[in-house]
């Protein structure tokens, strides 16, 4: 996919429309095609990064925040993400609080996706024998970049043998059960989250939202995670090996 320096230049004032103090005379005295380049990058007009797309698995009695939690952190930076939500069959999934959202497939997915991400909440215990849906689990995991879990959700994905040998950690509170889906896990209750190798999983509830700036960190840079933490007004925990619950169910 090519464009020619004569295509480019005259899409220039297009472009760059938006940037009032700009016009195309001043594009011609100032820019050089060389300097124009690094302008455009300068002024993000052009990005070749391609959108990124946050999956995110929901069943019945999911727990509200460890999907909207994520769910508000990258749904907000529309320029490098999108959001979609699946279940294992598609169609109206709901939770103990009312909340309804509207899924696509699992199996539309199977090709894998940016970020995968698998919810806790007390459908988890019914989920975890539930081996259309495992399996389904595994198929996508295999061919995504990155899975993250929140609260529970690491137990059910434990479940299927993913994160065996792996690092993992989980809801302090429900450590125990979720702990019991696999002994081969390298459980760590202490920790707030945890990463290995593609797989990250997080504490209870709201270490969902430090973790998913942990992976904006680790995706765009520590400045640009800070920048949305600060939009949200959220007071980032990045003490990521030490969890201040786990003090109250050691």
């Amino acid at each position: 996919q090519q464009i020619c320096c004569h295509c480019l230049w005259m899409l220039i004032p297009k472009l760059l429309g938006d940037f009032e103090f700009i016009n195309t005379w001043d594009l011609n005295i100032m820019f050089s095609p060389y300097h124009l380049i690094l302008h455009l990058f300068d002024f993000k007009v052009l990005s070749f990064i391609p959108m990124k797309q946050l999956s995110v698995l929901v069943f019945h009695d999911f727990e509200t925040l460890d999907v909207f939690g994520p769910v508000e952190i990258f749904g907000r930076l529309t320029d490098h993400y999108s959001i979609k939500f699946y279940s294992l069959s598609g169609g109206l999934i709901t939770n103990r609080h009312n909340v309804e959202i509207n899924t696509l497939p699992l199996e539309k997915i199977f090709d894998g996706t940016d970020i995968f991400l698998i919810p806790g909440g007390y459908g988890t215990r019914i989920e975890v024998n539930n081996f259309i849906l495992l399996d389904a689990i595994k198929k996508v995991c295999s061919k995504s970049n990155r899975i993250m879990t929140v609260c529970t959700g690491s137990g059910l994905l434990a479940k299927t043998g993913l994160l065996d040998h792996k690092n993992a950690t989980s809801n302090k509170k429900a450590f125990d059960w979720a702990s019991a889906q696999s002994e081969s896990v390298k459980w760590n209750k202490k920790a707030r989250w945890t990463k290995d190798d593609n797989y990250y999983t997080s504490a209870g509830v709201s270490a969902g939202m430090d973790l998913s700036l942990a992976i904006l960190e680790e995706i765009h840079g520590k400045e640009f995670a800070e920048q949305v933490a600060f939009e949200i007004e959220y007071k980032w925990d990045r003490e990521e090996k030490d969890d201040v619950f786990y003090l109250k169910y050691k």
